[in-house]
């Protein structure tokens, strides 16, 4: 069984710079676990790891895409096993999209007539309520796991059902749920106050950085607020701003906010999903990084 390292946690916790400590340990390369990363030119919003910031260690499944295409799970879970299963190394995942780790490790199928034909049109033209209404009626099961708001996921159950005839409750509950590699799970962690207050810098620096001025560029460049690439925390809080009916003050309260949020959902997500080995990334660095190194020996 082929051996995968994942440096997961929640949103500014520091695991960009200890997955490449460690890729030169291992002399390995990085995959990027994050749904916003993989496209071109939303760099400050996505904290995206800059050129230098690499170290010569390369990277994958970063800038592969226009903010106008859409990327899914199951694009992902193909590209990383790809990636995975031609390396001679152990390879590294670092990100904190927490179904794009269960995809790629676990035995997750997907229904290749859904991903391969796309969302039906005359689903996304109706309204979340709407959609969310049919998918309790269709799959209640799969609702019960769905937050109405969440569009996205709600679509492509539908999806599934109408051009499947399949549950996606159903279809999972078949799955073992079982890994497919040797993974070895590392989570950055710290305590939640200086979580919180390391995220609320991080919205400073991205400001000063200039997102106001990259969510202009590609607004200008065709991109809308209706493309799945502007879906993500950094990005869907400029929509009032452009629309002149919120305050900048406002738009960078916003994302601290759902950034904090999100940090929470993270950690109750792979607490629950995984098998995770915590480590303090302010003193137990070192600790975790050898515990990795004797893992990767055996």
């Amino acid at each position: 069984m082929k051996k995968v390292i994942v440096i997961a946690g929640p949103t500014a916790s520091g695991k960009t710079s200890f997955s490449i400590q460690l890729a030169h340990l291992l002399h390995t390369e990085i995959i990027s676990g994050d749904s916003i990363q993989v496209y071109k030119g939303m760099d400050i919003g996505s904290g995206k790891v800059k050129e230098e910031e690499k170290e010569g260690v390369r990277h994958h499944l970063i800038d592969i895409l226009s903010p106008k295409e859409s990327y899914t799970v199951a694009d992902f879970q193909k590209q990383a096993r790809g990636l995975i299963d031609t390396s001679d190394q152990p390879m590294i995942i670092c990100g904190g999209t927490g179904l794009y780790l269960k995809s790629c490790l676990y035995d997750y199928a997907f229904e290749e007539e859904t991903e391969e034909g796309g969302i039906d049109p005359q689903l996304e033209a109706r309204s979340a309520e709407e959609l969310y209404a049919m998918l309790k009626e269709a799959d209640p099961v799969q609702a019960e796991k769905i937050h109405p708001h969440n569009v996205r996921r709600v679509l492509r159950s539908l999806t599934i059902y109408q051009r499947t005839g399949k549950r996606q409750s159903d279809i999972e509950s078949k799955q073992k749920h079982e890994m497919v590699y040797d993974a070895f799970i590392a989570g950055c962690t710290m305590p939640r106050d200086i979580l919180y207050d390391r995220i609320n810098q991080r919205v400073e620096q991205m400001f000063s950085q200039g997102l106001e001025q990259e969510v202009e560029r590609l607004l200008d460049e065709g991109v809308t607020f209706a493309d799945p690439a502007m879906k993500g925390i950094g990005y869907k809080e400029w929509k009032g701003y452009f629309a002149g009916n919120m305050s900048l003050s406002k738009v960078k309260e916003e994302i601290q906010k759902h950034s904090r949020q999100f940090a929470k959902r993270q950690y109750t997500w792979l607490n629950h999903q995984m098998p995770v080995h915590w480590f303090d990334v302010r003193n137990e660095q070192e600790k975790m990084l050898k515990e990795i190194m004797e893992w990767s020996r055996k």
